[in-house]
């Protein structure tokens, strides 16, 4: 089945047009087509082969929404005409003890949404910056009909990669809760944390995000260069979720969870934080990394979305400026995360 796209042929060529064949429709598959796809910065690290492993000509996109055009003869799930969604994951074991908890993302043999091995063709996975994708339907999400399309598409990576810690450690009324930086992650973090019932206190480094902050749910705002602000908040927040990716000092943040408070990190810094383990030692604070969730999370995601009417910040694109937006995304230029209108793929 011939599918248009655009690929980087190499970490140093721009995105082009592209196209390739998908599987034709087997028959627990469901066939979408894609309407808009996300750009995360996961895609530029890819596609730039900042992180090892790349293999080229390479599709990135994982986070993608469309209509159903098509479903396989043993396909229950869905039907031709519904909206859904494929986040980072395409399939999985199934068999492992993390599959077994609904924890696909954690299985040894994840295939991811793309630059993963294709397991019904040989090659490589290819991603959402293409006009259709094939997927098995244990992988494939229902969309909130209430919801904005292309909005909700960052749902299926930045949504659950902040919802799902936020869930694991029970965060809900009455606690207060921490979102380190307002970036594509960051921005979810509040609306989601907001939307659970906590106090949410946002820490940046920029004056010029206060508003915004405050905008999107912040019931505080801290400039975490200033010691005085800091300070005022030490040992008072139940979780603290960190979305940075630059060096910082994570051990600032340490002192300001309360006993058995925990710090979890899903921003990914090139090189390794320093950690001070006195910090965490006194006090029995705790601290962990989160990576998405798997596919019964996030629809739980979705669907608590839909209930709180919850989207991401947007800049809908042409996919003729995904290289500008690769650019800009470097410079942390978008509020707060760029979407791909598919339809302008011909």
């Amino acid at each position: 089945m011939k599918t248009l796209a655009y690929a980087a042929q190499s970490p140093t060529t721009p995105l082009a047009p592209f196209d390739f064949q998908r599987r034709e429709v087997g028959n627990h598959d469901v066939q979408i087509e894609i309407l808009y796809c996300g750009v995360c910065h996961s895609d530029l690290h890819t596609v730039r082969g900042e992180w090892a492993g790349t293999a080229y000509p390479c599709v990135p996109g994982h986070e993608i929404v469309g209509r159903v055009v098509k479903v396989g003869t043993h396909v229950t799930k869905f039907k031709a005409g519904d909206k859904a969604g494929v986040g980072c994951m395409v399939d999985s074991c199934r068999t492992c003890a993390n599959c077994e908890e609904d924890l696909e993302q954690f299985c040894p043999n994840t295939t991811f949404t793309y630059n993963s091995a294709d397991k019904h063709l040989g090659g490589i996975t290819f991603g959402g910056y293409s006009n259709g994708i094939v997927v098995d339907e244990a992988f494939v999400l229902h969309i909130p009909d209430n919801l904005d399309l292309a909005a909700t598409a960052p749902l299926l990576c930045a949504g659950i990669t902040t919802y799902s810690p936020l869930h694991h450690h029970n965060v809900s009324a009455g606690q207060k809760v921490g979102i380190v930086g307002l970036g594509g992650l960051g921005h979810m973090g509040v609306k989601l944390a907001k939307a659970m019932g906590a106090h949410v206190v946002v820490f940046t480094t920029s004056a010029n995000k206060v508003d915004d902050a405050l905008r999107l749910g912040a019931d505080e705002v801290v400039n975490s260069k200033n010691a005085d602000e800091m300070n005022k908040h030490i040992n008072s927040f139940h979780f603290i979720l960190d979305t940075v990716s630059a060096q910082h000092d994570i051990n600032a943040y340490f002192l300001l969870l309360k006993r058995d408070g925990n710090l979890t990190q899903v921003g990914v810094p090139s090189d390794p934080l320093s950690v001070s383990v006195g910090t965490l030692i006194f006090g029995r604070r705790s601290f962990s990394g989160s990576l998405i969730g798997g596919i019964k999370e996030t629809q739980e995601m979705l669907d608590f979305c839909g209930k709180h009417n919850i989207t991401s910040d947007i800049e809908l694109i042409p996919i003729a400026n995904i290289n500008e937006a690769y650019d800009r995304l470097v410079k942390s230029d978008v509020k707060y995360r760029f979407v791909i209108d598919m339809a302008t793929l011909k």
